[in-house]
């Protein structure tokens, strides 16, 4: 890790977020094209509930180029700041091209599965909900009855007579 970025991360982790952000801004100012101190100036306004702030932050990192264990993160941060700024579309699509490149990453398929039910696609975002849960879990009972969520998952308005 950066030997700079140690004592933010620190400071962010043990919950002293505007000492972390006002380090993070500081050390931003002297690199501002270096992507992953964008990325990590973003999380600590996020930390803070300053998402407006967050933002320009976010997408710069993105644009400057991550490490794919990062941009991952970075695609998440944007997409789930957007959602709760209220800008659903903008959640949708940088969420969609995180799940584009990352598909493994099931956690960002959550966030997207939120994003669309705040764009009233209720029904869409059941489906991916119940198959990241049958996907990812491990709880005996939710294997035992993955093959009936997994089928159910997109006939959730199906009425059967």
């Amino acid at each position: 890790m950066d030997k700079q970025l140690e004592p933010i991360i620190t400071l962010r982790k043990n919950g002293q977020l505007e000492e972390a952000n006002q380090l993070m801004v500081a050390l931003l100012k002297g690199n501002p094209e270096n992507g992953y101190y964008q990325f990590q100036c973003a999380w600590t306004y996020d930390s803070l509930g300053k998402e407006k702030e967050a933002v320009p932050h976010y997408e710069k990192a993105i644009a400057l180029g991550l490490e794919p264990d990062v941009l991952v993160d970075a695609y998440l941060g944007l997409g789930s700041t957007y959602r709760t700024l209220g800008q659903y579309e903008q959640a949708k699509q940088t969420l969609e091209q995180a799940m584009h490149e990352f598909p493994e990453a099931e956690h960002v398929k959550v966030f997207y599965a939120m994003t669309l039910y705040n764009l009233g696609e209720h029904s869409k975002s059941m489906e991916t909900l119940l198959n990241t849960l049958v996907r990812t879990t491990s709880h005996q009972g939710i294997i035992d009855y993955k093959k009936a969520i997994h089928f159910y998952s997109d006939k959730l308005d199906q009425i059967w007579s």
